[in-house]
């Protein structure tokens, strides 16, 4: 056998061209996926239309329920913001006639943010829409095209009359955005794969990540005095005080994202450590001084430090706002729900990476970017619980979480060449099953 199985030319192309014949079922595939609002509690129908294409291709789905008292004592487990029921993950395994390569799992969230003001999108977020060679709409980039060129390179194999000569895990995944429980369920029901392949979007353009933050989900509620707006003076303005509780915080910001905080990975980034207010309730009538005020807020964790630590250095700024002099009658507390995550290195030299960046590199004749992330994806359970090796590939995803979000439809076709020869690669290949 060949060092590997796209050493044959005329295998390889054979793939590409299968893989060029699906284009435009790829950027069907994505579309089916974005029109589905798969916002946090709202997943499970676009988790069916996966479970389905799975089965287009052959394999029988399974759906992968997340047992919150199971993961609870998991060094990954994040406290959830809402009920698991009538929630789940789903995956898909192909085995061969023949173990002859490595196996691989391929696995993506579906699970996407709020489209926020949608009078603002150019086209409604949740009606995919194509201008200018861009696939627009809420989750495109973030990440349905990343499944839909996982989907398209495996109907290409197919397609071409070969499968993998591994085991392939598929699994697509809720929840990435704010704890990511769904990949710790599924890391727990599945065995270990020898490499993971996860296509995130790369910021504008392909890449592959090679280190990510970690992430502290933290909610303050600050407690005043009510009055009638007449006696104003003599209450306590919970709103005007969870600014003071923001000034301590963008200080504690600015410390560490100072140069001696960094850990070399970051050494490029200005501001890799990101304190971010999402959110922000509070107060009863416009002409009473509000009771109380509640801000929703996510701390980033540079590598070197643990998520423990951040949520013990968030609970010494709140005690250290509520000791401010201009916080006097204020209350402070503090809740944690949400991600609870570790940052991690995905280590460009790593087998797994190391092949994608040379298909990659073959296929677009440059080299593929590498990306030092302020954001964080369900690798890091891989990276730091699994015992195997993980990267993150996927097209060029621009504005998620923002107005307008998009996806090139060059970059999920390039994508999609990258992965079919690479799961070819590393798993080997097999004449398709009768």
């Amino acid at each position: 056998m060949a060092e590997y199985a796209t050493d044959d030319p005329g295998l390889a192309h054979a793939l590409l061209e299968a893989a060029d014949s699906l284009k435009d079922h790829a950027i069907e595939l994505a579309s089916r996926l974005v029109r589905h609002r798969s916002v946090l509690g709202q997943e499970q129908s676009c988790i069916e239309e996966m479970a389905a294409m799975y089965e287009t291709l052959g394999l029988a789905p399974r759906f992968i329920a997340i047992d919150e008292a199971a993961l609870r004592d998991h060094p990954g487990f994040s406290p959830p913001l809402i009920s698991y029921a009538g929630r789940s993950n789903v995956a898909a395994v192909h085995r061969p006639r023949e173990v002859r390569g490595k196996s691989l799992l391929l696995q993506g969230h579906l699970d996407v943010v709020h489209e926020g003001a949608a009078d603002l999108w150019t086209t409604p977020p949740f009606e995919p829409a194509i201008r200018d060679g861009r696939l627009y709409g809420r989750g495109s980039g973030d990440m349905k095209a990343g499944h839909a060129a996982v989907l398209a390179a495996m109907a290409a194999l197919k397609l071409a009359g070969v499968q993998p000569a591994a085991e392939l895990q598929l699994a697509a995944v809720i929840e990435e955005e704010c704890t990511g429980n769904g990949a710790l369920a599924v890391m727990q029901a599945l065995p270990m794969p020898e490499g993971v392949i996860i296509p995130e979007p790369g910021p504008g353009r392909e890449a592959l990540w090679v280190a990510e933050v970690g992430v502290v989900w933290a909610w303050v509620t600050v407690t005043g005095r009510p009055v009638h707006v007449r006696q104003m003076s003599s209450g306590i303005n919970a709103i005007d005080a969870a600014y003071v509780v923001v000034e301590h915080f963008r200080r504690y910001e600015a410390r560490m994202n100072e140069p001696a905080a960094m850990h070399p990975a970051f050494a490029d980034e200005t501001h890799p450590v990101n304190v971010n207010f999402g959110t922000i309730e509070g107060g009863e009538w416009n002409s009473s001084v509000p009771t109380r005020a509640r801000i929703g807020m996510r701390v980033g964790v540079m590598l070197g430090r643990s998520c423990r630590e951040v949520e013990q250095d968030i609970r010494a700024i709140v005690t250290e706002a509520a000791a401010d002099p201009r916080l006097g009658g204020i209350t402070l507390d503090v809740a944690f729900r949400g991600f609870m995550a570790d940052a991690c290195l995905m280590p460009p030299e790593q087998p797994i990476a190391r092949l994608v960046q040379e298909v990659h590199r073959q296929l677009v004749g440059e080299p593929v970017a590498h990306y030092t992330a302020t954001a964080l994806t369900d690798a890091r359970f891989y990276a730091l619980h699994g015992k195997t090796q993980v990267t993150c590939y996927g097209p060029d995803g621009d504005l998620a979480h923002g107005i307008d979000e998009s996806v090139g439809l060059a970059s999920l076709h390039r994508v999609t060449r990258t992965l079919t020869l690479a799961i070819a690669d590393w798993c080997g290949l097999e004449p398709l099953s009768r």
